[in-house]
């Protein structure tokens, strides 16, 4: 047994098959969190002011995210777009380069499209939690309201957001296994490709469930040290 397993992991080449699905993975996952969470943070800022339609908009685009798969999501991402797509780049001459990048580039929008749903929530929260008395402080000293913002309410709100933060992140990296669904050939999709070709489905989805533990664990060691960091001199901690 182990040496069937030696031939197919390592002779057939099915294990850097799956490094390289799982290297598309974090790249999916991380390119997707960060797109969402740099658009994410300004929504959030604008809901948690109130802005007039823009407040309400922000609301009713985080609702709607967040009331729907993930899957639908990509689906309507890809098939709302893949036919002017292809329109457009069979007229300028690129479309064989344009089949082959599109998955990547939906996938990444997919997943910044919901990572951006939930991060407004967890940074709106995250604003309303910082405690007033640090915000009356700092109109105290007559301090403008952009200096307090970037200086005292996001440093502070970003602390308290990093657990919601990690949350997301685990989410995401977990939500990119349903980009398979266009083609594109991350971990998961690997994996079931391998498990169709040598008849061992049990062995790859095992091997994937292996991997993706190992990059969440690998996270959450990460957030924990960036909590324990930020937390320093906070409640004794």
């Amino acid at each position: 047994m182990l040496n069937d397993f030696w031939v197919l992991m390592v002779e057939r080449g099915w294990a850097l098959a799956l490094l390289q699905g799982s290297a598309v993975t974090i790249a999916i996952g991380l390119l997707g969190m960060a797109l969402g969470f740099i658009v994410a943070t300004p929504l959030a800022v604008m809901r948690w002011r109130r802005v007039p339609v823009v407040s309400q908009f922000v609301d009713g685009y985080s609702i709607a995210i967040r009331g729907v798969p993930g899957l639908l999501v990509i689906y309507l991402l890809f098939f709302g777009s893949i036919d002017w797509i292809r329109a457009v780049t069979t007229v300028f001459g690129f479309q064989q380069a344009t089949e082959n990048a599109y998955p990547f580039i939906i996938g990444v929008l997919a997943i910044a499209a919901i990572s951006c749903a939930y991060s407004i929530e967890v940074i709106r929260g995250a604003l309303e939690a910082v405690p007033r008395g640090l915000l009356e402080a700092a109109h105290s000293l007559a301090l403008p309201w952009n200096i307090t913002f970037f200086r005292v309410t996001l440093p502070l709100a970003l602390r308290l957001a990093l657990g919601g933060i990690n949350n997301v992140w685990q989410m995401t990296i977990k939500d990119t296994s349903l980009i398979s669904v266009v083609g594109l050939q991350e971990l998961m999709r690997t994996a079931a490709i391998a498990a169709g070709i040598t008849r061992s489905p049990l062995l790859f989805y095992c091997i994937a469930a292996v991997l993706f533990f190992c990059m969440t664990a690998v996270s959450q060691s990460v957030f924990s040290a960036a909590e324990r960091s930020l937390n320093r001199g906070f409640g004794g901690r």
